[in-house]
């Protein structure tokens, strides 16, 4: 499948105790959510950082922190940004609601419709 999963930094790949500011890098890995982006990444996968950090960044600060922090608790560099793309097909974020297509019903977790989409419980079982 070519595209790429966005993943949200604060609260979801990171832990995160409200904003102190542009000088505070992301705080400390939450181990689940690292592990299963090792996982996608050892796959093959493009896993993007989808955060509002990065919004208004015009100095590049918060993006290079990020980086840095990807480099050192995932192991390597992996592309930031706050933008949605037709090319990412699912996102992983502690804010989401889901809601199913074309009617703005909200949906409970287990009745997510996936059906031209990997689920995420494919995805845990692909280890």
């Amino acid at each position: 499948m070519s595209g790429w999963i966005g993943v949200d930094l604060d609260c979801t790949l990171a832990e995160y105790h409200g904003w102190k500011g542009d000088d505070e890098p992301p705080g400390k890995p939450i181990p689940n959510m690292v592990e299963r982006v090792k996982r996608w990444l050892s796959k093959g996968k493009t896993v993007k950082i989808f955060t509002a950090r990065v919004d208004g960044d015009v100095d590049g600060k918060q993006e290079k922190m990020i980086k840095k922090w990807c480099k050192e608790h995932i192991g390597q560099e992996l592309e930031v940004t706050n933008v949605k793309t037709r090319h990412m097909y699912e996102l992983w974020d502690d804010r989401a609601i889901t809601v199913r297509r074309n009617t703005g019903r909200v949906l409970p977790q287990h009745m997510r419709p996936r059906d031209n989409y990997t689920s995420w419980k494919n995805i845990e079982d692909e280890k």
